[in-house]
Order: structure tokens, then sequence, then C-alpha cells
């Protein structure tokens, strides 16, 4: 089985061997093992706390293998508002809830949730079921933002 043990910023030159897709929560683990679409067998063993975005660079721990990392298309809610102001209400009443979630200038999205779509929808906002990319927030205390 293959380790990987390095993590690179976004590079579209780069020459990779294999990409893996995965969803938000995949690129949390720092430690697992996934299977590429082309079927090769990987080990994540990267530093403890390492958060993969989309489009990184994997690199094998000899250096031999690069690896491209993809943000998998997964089951979303996507909220929109009428009003900036209605789009940030709904932002702190998320966060008071700890979840996971995707802040734009235009939409929010989290995870599947009936009781959040339910307080979204009571809140005033549109909320549709997608399946899309997701990219929440890292935290006060993580070093990304996705862009």
């Amino acid at each position: 089985m293959l380790t990987i043990t390095q993590r690179f910023p976004a590079n579209l030159d780069a020459s990779v061997n294999f990409t893996l897709f995965l969803t938000a929560e995949e690129r949390t683990r720092s430690r697992y093992r996934f299977e590429t679409a082309e079927g090769q067998a990987l080990y994540l063993r990267l530093p403890r706390g390492t958060v993969l975005r989309d489009r990184d660079l994997l690199q094998s721990e000899i250096g031999d293998i690069v690896v491209r990392i993809v943000a998998k298309p997964e089951p979303v809610l996507t909220a929109t508002a009428q009003k900036p102001l209605d789009l940030l209400r709904a932002a702190y009443h998320l966060g008071n809830r700890h979840v996971p979630i995707e802040i734009a200038a235009t939409h929010l999205r989290l995870s599947p949730d009936q009781v959040l779509k339910s307080m979204l929808e009571h809140l005033g906002m549109e909320v549709r079921e997608e399946i899309s990319p997701f990219y929440p927030e890292m935290g006060a205390y993580g070093h990304h933002h996705h862009a």
C-alpha cells in the first residue's frame, strides 16, 4: 500500500499519478486508508490536524507518487436569503449549533439536517437540497479559508 506523508498547495501544472475525490469530512482525516478513482490503495499519514483543500497535492513518503485532492460533490443544503442581514442572522444561529458551515456572500451551505433546514426556513431562508462540493469554514483557529 502506498503511504502518503506530505502535503503541498495546489499547483495545476503539477504532473499527478492519481486523483483522490474526498468529501469535506474525509478531507479532515490525517490518518486513514483511501482508494483512488483508479483503484490504488493509499494510506494517509499526515501531521495530525491537517485539513486537505480542493486541488492540494499529496506526495508519497519516498517522493515518487503525487496525488491530487478533489472536493467530491456530496449532499448539502444551500440556504439563500433576500437580504444580507437574513444571511448573517442564519449564520449566527448555525454557528451557535457548532455545525460545519460554508459561508459565501450569497449563500450558506451545510450538511443535510431536517431540523436545521426547518430552522432556516423559519428564519425566512430559501433552502435547496443539492449535490455540490462542500467547503466548510475551518474555524477561528484554522489556518485556511476557502475563497
